[in-house]
């Protein structure tokens, strides 16, 4: 599963607070969407790596740490602060 995968990934960050929501049914109809899920998701993270970083910084790190995956789903939202 994708949300495993990102939860990997991110574990380099060491997250204080991670939850992966997988909201493709929400989505079901729109562009991007496919049978089975997976395509929209969104991320709520604390993390003591975001210390010193601004909204596009916070982004831009969370990004790299998930490499692959992005390209392989639709949409990604974001919600990150520092712990």
């Amino acid at each position: 599963m994708i949300a495993d995968e990102m939860r990997e990934k991110l574990a380099g960050l060491a997250p204080s607070r991670l939850e992966i929501l997988d909201e493709s049914e929400s989505h079901r109809g729109h562009g991007g969407w496919r049978e089975g899920g997976e395509t929209h998701f969104r991320i709520r993270m604390a993390s003591p790596a975001f210390a010193g970083l601004g909204h596009v910084g916070r982004h831009r790190l969370v990004h790299a740490a998930l490499g692959d995956i992005v390209p392989r789903i639709h949409a990604l939202a974001l919600e990150l602060a520092e712990s």
